[in-house]
């Protein structure tokens, strides 16, 4: 999946997402683990939002993606900033890195554009192979709770500066997954340009992410809702995984 589209638009579509706050958080979840950054990985890191605030914050970091109209942004993006940051095109489940890591993030429900049990669990081993001893994976994931009530079977409508979106999702119960389509209409002068995109998300168990992560040499040390030290319930739309490298 490309998402080059996507990518035109990403950025206007989530103006909602607070990357600052996001990136406060992340710190002091880790200044709770008692774990230093260290060489970062943000694995998935679309148009770059994310790495860049972190790097603004000190940490060093670099940013992989599978899209590479993502990466082009997230590129021209850190130009603009200022910032000296190393993008590279990777897939999640077969990322290849120059040497190892000290920390690995993955968020905004990246993990849920795997579909494949198998994606993940090769995914969670190449992190796992690739991390120092007693580094961490902090990740995130779409809640089954919000595929069925939230994501559901809904449109949304979103008129922007740059874009006007039709969002459309199909949810499949046996699945888990979320069919999404969206529809860009993007303003050229007076003309509007259309252009799709079409992609699943899939909602995983829990117990069985932790399973495949302890299978990876992963050990789940902590569970929280989005945003929070708390522990999730059953109507947490989006929960924060931290595993640790087993020594």
């Amino acid at each position: 999946m490309s998402y080059s589209s996507f990518a035109l638009y990403y950025d206007s579509l989530t103006q909602n997402v607070s990357y600052p706050e996001r990136a406060e958080y992340l710190i002091g979840l880790l200044d709770r683990l008692n774990h230093k950054a260290g060489l970062t990985l943000d694995l998935a890191c679309g148009t770059g939002s994310f790495t860049i605030e972190l790097a603004e914050r000190g940490i060093d970091i670099y940013g992989i993606d599978g899209s590479e109209s993502m990466l082009s942004v997230a590129k021209q993006k850190a130009a603009d900033r200022g910032l000296d940051i190393l993008f590279l095109r990777q897939q999640m489940q077969s990322i290849d890195l120059y040497g190892t890591v000290d920390t690995v993030i993955c968020m905004l429900d990246s993990i849920n554009h795997l579909t494949r049990e198998s994606d993940v669990m090769k995914t969670f081993s190449r992190v796992s192979l690739f991390l120092n001893p007693g580094g961490y994976f902090v990740f995130d994931m779409n809640t089954l709770y919000k595929h069925r009530y939230v994501l559901g079977n809904q449109t949304y409508v979103y008129d922007t500066d740059d874009v006007y979106c039709v969002w459309q999702n199909r949810f499949e119960e046996k699945t888990g997954r979320v069919g999404i389509t969206l529809d860009f209409f993007g303003r050229e002068g007076e003309a509007y340009h259309r252009s799709s995109e079409h992609f699943y998300e899939r909602a995983y168990d829990t117990e069985r992410i932790v399973s495949m992560l302890s299978k990876a040499g992963l050990e789940t040390v902590g569970l929280f809702r989005e945003l929070s030290f708390e522990e999730p319930d059953d109507q947490t739309e989006r929960i924060v995984v931290a595993a640790r490298k087993i020594k």
